[in-house]
């Protein structure tokens, strides 16, 4: 694809922002990026491999020495309850019309930046929604990367404070390589060139994001994500606008 030199710096900024986000928050990356990226260029399937590359090699560098710290008995359990909507997911992604991923995407990212304005968190109270919400969370991060708060909204309530994060970046990890490996398979360009060369501002907002996260641990979360929302919803807003017309 060509793009604009105005289209580049766009993407390269929102790569930096995607980096921040996720090291900042622990999740978020695809889901506070994708938005922006589909409104500089509407192809899912050009962005999506970039991202899933930078998450599988940050979540790698910012777990691998803290293999201690994440609970595993919650990762078997929530993979098994993800894996086959994960994978419908995926199919969605590959089979659907680029326009109604795209309006997928769009929708998702409003109804998250909504509940976090409202401060209306996704919570799991009984066995049963625990599963309902994992299962959820599988097909939509198959569908578009965006199914975190879902999946979130479950380990929150499992995963001790202190293996919050970290628990999280090995799910994001499995989930995505199980994406990664649909992609190689029926023969979807990675777009490994512009990963390596979006590499190094994503690494800029990475550092910039841990630092953040170590600030927020003494702050307010929630006021933060609330901010957020207002930015997402705008983002998503103007591009179901640009969609329709």
């Amino acid at each position: 694809m060509e793009f604009s030199t105005l289209q580049l710096v766009a993407i390269t900024l929102i790569f930096v922002w995607s980096g921040f986000i996720r090291a900042g928050i622990g999740f978020g990356g695809a889901g506070l990026s994708l938005p922006l990226l589909l409104l500089v260029e509407d192809q899912p399937l050009f962005f999506l491999p970039i991202i899933a590359i930078h998450l599988l090699i940050f979540t790698s560098i910012t777990t691998g020495g803290r293999l201690g710290k994440i609970d595993w008995s919650f990762v078997r359990f929530s993979m098994g309850w993800m894996i086959i909507p994960k994978l419908v997911g995926v199919i969605g992604l590959l089979s659907l019309p680029n326009t109604w991923m795209v309006t997928f995407v769009f929708l998702i990212s409003a109804f998250y930046a909504l509940s976090w304005i409202f401060k209306q968190e996704f919570r799991s109270n009984t066995p049963w929604f625990d599963r309902l919400l994992l299962m959820a969370g599988g097909y939509v991060s198959g569908a578009s990367l965006v199914g975190a708060p879902l999946i979130a909204a479950v380990a929150i309530r499992h995963v001790e404070l202190k293996r919050y994060r970290d628990t999280l970046f090995v799910l994001w990890f499995l989930l995505v390589t199980i994406k990664m490996s649909t992609f190689v398979i029926v023969g979807v360009d990675l777009q490994w060139q512009w990963a390596l060369a979006l590499l190094l501002p994503t690494t800029l907002g990475h550092l910039v994001g841990m630092k953040f996260h170590e600030r927020m641990l003494h702050g307010d979360p929630v006021q933060v994500k609330r901010i957020l929302g207002f930015g997402l919803l705008l983002v998503s807003c103007f591009g179901l606008w640009q969609v329709l017309q």
